[in-house]
């Protein structure tokens, strides 16, 4: 196993199936529909243009097991501070200590690039990763009830957080 920084010519069509396998079978995406090249085409470039990490494992042979990265929470000046994250194992290879390695780097590179907060919106059905971020000192923050609705049913939203020892010294604009 080995610990990478993922790109769109070596992983893009990896992460396609990882995302379009949480879309399709569960609530950790809100997405109806599967996602194309074309989205992870945009989704890469975003990644780069604003210098957020995509942190992925690969097995022995190559094989992308899961990937997290982070993006801006909020649009708003004042936020810039404040990132959400993902995280999302190949089904193939959960329970198995990866997310926790990964989520572990990624809070390292958040710390690296100044962050203060990192948030995850995390469906309350997923009780693997509210169990994960709990162990890694992330704090429920908030519930938005209904906040979803998929599977023909409303999903409720658990908003988890955790406060860095950064930056140094923030200044405002």
């Amino acid at each position: 196993m080995k610990f990478i920084t993922c790109t769109f010519d070596l992983h893009a069509a990896a992460i396609l199936d990882i995302f379009n396998d949480a879309i399709l079978n569960s609530t950790a995406l809100y997405d109806y529909q599967p996602r194309t090249m074309g989205n992870m085409a945009e989704w890469f470039e975003l990644k780069d243009k604003a210098h957020y990490p995509v942190v992925g494992v690969v097995d022995n042979n190559g094989q992308l097991m899961g990937f997290a990265s982070y993006g801006r929470f909020r649009e708003q000046p004042a936020f810039k501070y404040t990132i959400e994250h993902s995280i999302y194992i190949h089904h193939e290879f959960r329970g198995k200590g990866l997310a926790k390695e990964l989520m572990s780097r990624l809070v390292l590179k958040a710390k690296q690039q100044d962050y203060h907060v990192m948030i995850g919106a995390i469906d309350l059905e997923n009780k693997g990763s509210i169990l994960l971020h709990q162990k890694l000192g992330f704090t429920h923050t908030g519930t938005i009830n209904q906040a979803g609705y998929k599977f023909g049913r409303w999903l409720d939203l658990g908003l988890f957080q955790l406060i860095l020892n950064t930056p140094i010294s923030p200044v405002d604009g």
